[in-house]
């Protein structure tokens, strides 16, 4: 049985990261981030990916569903989620849009 464990981690430093700083800690990991924004209430349906997901915020925020698996959770600059691939999840962008840095991992 495969299981899915939704990682969240929240930024513990009192000031928001810069981008170039979360791009380099992603390329540190061997990701390759590439950006993308959204507008405000953007909502994207339920959906999964054949692939691991890795988020970082750069600004704004970004709430994730998870009808499935669990709560649904609210990303703010320098927050990350690690999304295993198959986990149904859906996201509504906060009030003043998003940016997000972005990156995907092959399944092993």
């Amino acid at each position: 049985m495969r299981t899915h464990i939704i990682h969240i981690q929240k930024w513990a430093k009192p000031q928001a990261p810069s981008e170039p700083e979360l791009f380099s800690q992603m390329a540190q990991e061997g990701l390759e981030p590439y950006k993308w924004r959204s507008n405000p209430q953007d909502a994207f349906p339920a959906h999964t990916h054949a692939f691991e997901k890795v988020i970082m915020v750069v600004e704004g925020s970004i709430t994730f569903g998870f009808p499935i698996e669990g709560e649904p959770t609210t990303l703010y600059p320098g927050d990350r989620l690690d999304l295993p691939s198959g986990v149904m999840h859906n996201a509504v962008a906060g009030k003043n849009g998003v940016v997000c840095l972005e990156a995907q991992r092959p399944v092993k």
